[in-house]
């Protein structure tokens, strides 16, 4: 559950138990008519007396139950009982009972309100986007992409050490497209790139800057920039990047409008920061041909690459990386293996791997011989194998 509304739940338990305490807990205090009360005061057995607003209870020294009498609502009485030597405490009275429940209401009331901001807020983007702060991801977890890992070493240095750069007359890049298939790690590589630079990640989707209310995606898009710049040197990722930067429709829909006016206002926030004020954009997409000509030319996307499936090396360096903690048999050869996995992005390589070790451990064996590769291929539809 999350923990806000967790808190909230909470909360309301603890006025519901307020509640209840005043309003349900049984009395144990037995009645006595006033003139015996009076009686006792004046005798000296009355020991200590609570003063509430309709009732009196109070205690005897000569008995140990609790007893109640009517409050005379008298302007003295309470004088009446100080002089026969009476302690008297003010009680719990149905004025105190109102003030309780009120200030409940006003905490709850204002509660609900302060919640209702918050998720609508959270709904106009201003909360949405969380700032990744200690990011641990770095080069070394992805496997293969060397030239672009190369390239990149050089945008880090940029973000890193802008000044020095700036006085070469040199200005790091807005924005980079990284353009592929699904499942090669375009998501994981930008996340590395902010943890080599040591710099905020902001991660969104496309579909973050969606909403069925008009104007609401330009709200959103606006708002992660300033959240951005708020934490620079840091890097906005975009994942599914055609979902909001597909080229304009001017005749089209209420939805076709509405995405031309989250580009243009992605055109507006490209041009109107500095690279000085440490904010990259990072796009994933997998249709680089369907984003927006305006949106992806020189000035505002400065660079894009191509994150293509792995060649035979990097799946090698992919097994051995998904086979950590696991065991091929000896019998697998894992040049052979890679070369069955050839076509295959990263992510189905390692969907594959996993796949066999469950049923190598539902065989109750702990290596992953061939027969278990056969099963995950035709359970998970990725690939047939008949023999390495």
């Amino acid at each position: 559950m999350n923990k806000k509304v967790l808190l909230l739940v909470l909360f309301l338990a603890v006025i519901a138990l307020i509640f209840c305490i005043f309003t349900f807990l049984p009395d144990n205090s037995v009645y006595m008519p006033y003139m015996k009360f009076n009686k006792l005061v004046l005798s000296g057995d009355v020991e200590v007396a609570q003063i509430s607003e309709k009732k009196v209870f109070f205690t005897t020294f000569s008995s140990s139950g609790e007893y109640f009498t009517d409050n005379p609502e008298n302007s003295n009485f309470k004088e009446f009982l100080l002089i026969n030597n009476v302690k008297v405490e003010d009680g719990f009275s149905d004025k105190d009972f109102d003030k309780i429940f009120n200030i409940c209401f006003y905490i709850f009331f204002f509660g609900f309100i302060a919640f209702a901001m918050y998720k609508i807020s959270s709904m106009f983007g201003a909360t949405k986007f969380k700032v990744i702060r200690k990011n641990k991801t770095r080069f070394s977890d992805i496997c293969g992409m060397s030239e672009l890992k190369n390239d990149m070493v050089k945008t880090v240095d940029l973000l890193k050490n802008p000044e020095k750069y700036k006085a070469k007359g040199i200005r790091p890049p807005k924005g980079i497209i990284l353009e592929g298939p699904p499942g090669n790690g375009k998501t994981l590589f930008a996340r590395a790139l902010a943890g080599e630079a040591n710099i905020n990640f902001i991660p969104t989707k496309g579909a973050d800057f969606q909403s069925a209310v008009m104007s609401i995606g330009p709200l959103k898009i606006k708002s992660v920039f300033k959240k951005a710049k708020r934490n620079k040197p840091c890097i906005i990722f975009i994942d599914e990047f055609d979902g909001i930067g597909e080229r304009r429709n001017y005749t089209g829909t209420g939805i076709d409008k509405e995405n031309n006016r989250i580009i243009t206002q992605m055109l507006n926030e490209m041009d109107g920061f500095d690279n000085e004020d440490g904010v990259l954009v990072i796009g994933a997409t997998n249709s680089y041909a369907s984003l927006d000509s305006a949106l992806i030319r020189p000035g505002r996307f400065d660079k894009k690459y191509n994150i293509v499936n792995p060649d035979k090396e990097t799946i090698i360096d992919l097994i051995n990386m998904y086979t950590k903690g696991k065991k091929l048999a000896s019998s697998i050869n894992i040049d052979s293996l890679a070369k069955c996995f050839n076509g295959l992005s990263c992510s189905a390589v390692e969907t594959l791997l996993n796949e066999s070790a469950m049923e190598a451990q539902i065989a109750g064996r702990e290596e992953i011989v061939l027969e278990d590769i056969i099963k995950a291929g035709r359970k998970t539809n990725i690939i047939k194998i008949n023999k390495i």
